[in-house]
């Protein structure tokens, strides 16, 4: 079996997306959401169709969210991923 093949069937076993969504998403990230806000703003984790991102204060929070279905627009076109839903945790301020 192929590395890459073991690899995406690692990840789905773990629920998580196929290697090419979870380069597309973290690897080209800046390029989706452009450098100013990459600064503010980290995709952890990418489950289900739902991104988790973390974002470095509670303003760039209430900001995201208004942002979100232009960003999951963006990560179609750049990354060719499909995002259901986006959720906005603040830096620091864990469930």
């Amino acid at each position: 079996m192929p590395l890459s093949a073991a690899l995406d069937s690692v990840m789905r076993s773990l629920r998580g997306p196929d290697r090419a969504a979870a380069s597309g998403v973290f690897g080209r990230w800046e390029e989706t959401v452009g450098e100013a806000i990459a600064r503010h703003v980290t995709p952890i984790r990418l489950a289900d169709g739902v991104l988790l991102v973390e974002v470095d204060e509670p303003a760039w929070a209430t900001q995201f969210e208004f942002m979100a279905s232009d960003v999951r627009r963006r990560l179609a076109e750049v990354a060719g991923v499909t995002v259901d839903r986006i959720e906005v945790r603040v830096a620091g301020r864990r469930r």
